[in-house]
């Protein structure tokens, strides 16, 4: 038996994504002749059929040929970590990086971070992933994902956690809502007002848990599924929201409408964003280069977010969730 390459293995792992050779072929940069006796040299070393290669119905993977280019790929992304973990031993990040996000907050915080860190280790190659906790933790337990950034809220017992940046339960207002010259709000003065909540894991519950802990009945007016979307909806005054302040967070929302952001009296819903990765996993040398980046980078940021969010002016208030 023939030895396999890992070129040879990159080639076939990429097959699943297209539909024909001549598609494959051009994505991957190598003539269809090429990759066609790549394919072939692959099936006379493993000595069986893994693809059908017809031109009415294109490229069809064998049962066998699913199988053999999923376990390729594992086998090329560990090559290509090798590779990438010992170029971090000499100081040089190389190789992919797979990171995680929750959804709400991905959009404001990440891409100074990822923007910076790209300029410093430009070999690197940052892949990220965005979504809720029923999205991102399954890929977490699989390896897909180094690690996530989440809401430190209802996690598995299961997880290493590093904090990123503190967080806490923020009031969202109009501009010329009736209490954003105040310094702070309490959750009874809005209690008669439409509340616009977010309606997505784990926000949701922890929004519910506030109110019963202050023992106030929200009104809620709607339920929407994005941050974006609350915002929008208070800056054109459906009603309040109640959000996680978060770090570079504008204060207008999509549609140039302006905003305040207040703390709750008493403050209300804190906790932390965190990195997470399973307790049996360890981050590869190149994903703790990039998790001490990003931790560097929005510690400081949320640190000022929060001295700017008790601020007077009702324009000044940067802690937005």
């Amino acid at each position: 038996m023939g030895q396999l390459t890992v070129r040879q293995l990159e080639l076939f792992s990429a097959l699943p994504r297209y539909g024909t050779l001549s598609e494959a072929a051009a994505a991957l940069h190598i003539s269809e002749s090429g990759l066609s006796q790549a394919v072939s040299e692959v099936e006379r070393i493993v000595g069986e059929q893994l693809c059908v290669r017809r031109k009415a119905k294109g490229l069809q993977l064998t049962p066998a040929g699913q199988y053999f280019a999923h376990r390729a790929r594992h086998l090329v992304d560990e090559v290509s970590s090798l590779v990438g973990d010992l170029a971090a031993t000499r100081g040089e990040i190389t190789g992919p990086i797979r990171v995680g996000c929750y959804v709400g907050f991905a959009a404001t915080v990440l891409p100074p971070v990822l923007a910076h860190f790209a300029g410093a280790h430009p070999k690197a190659k940052v892949g990220v992933r965005v979504g809720g906790d029923d999205e991102l933790l399954p890929s977490l337990a699989d390896g897909t994902l180094d690690f996530a950034v989440l809401y430190d809220m209802f996690l598995p017992s299961d997880l290493n956690k590093r904090v990123v940046y503190e967080t806490e339960v923020m009031a969202v207002l109009p501009a010329d809502h009736r209490l954003a010259d105040r310094i702070s709000v309490a959750l009874h003065e809005l209690a008669e007002e439409p509340l616009v909540l977010l309606d997505s894991a784990p926000s949701t519950a922890n929004t519910h848990r506030i109110f019963a802990e202050q023992g106030v009945q929200p009104t809620v007016g709607t339920a929407v599924p994005t941050i974006d979307l609350v915002r929008a909806l208070v800056g054109r005054g459906v009603g309040y929201g109640l959000l996680m302040s978060r770090p570079n967070s504008p204060d207008t929302t999509s549609e140039g409408r302006p905003l305040v952001t207040r703390p709750l009296t008493p403050r209300a819903g804190r906790t932390s964003v965190v990195a997470t990765w399973p307790r049996h996993m360890t981050l590869s040398p190149r994903a703790q280069v990039f998790l001490d980046h990003l931790v560097h980078s929005l510690s400081r940021a949320g640190e000022s977010s929060h001295q700017h969010s008790d601020a007077p002016d009702p324009m000044s208030a940067k802690v937005t969730p």
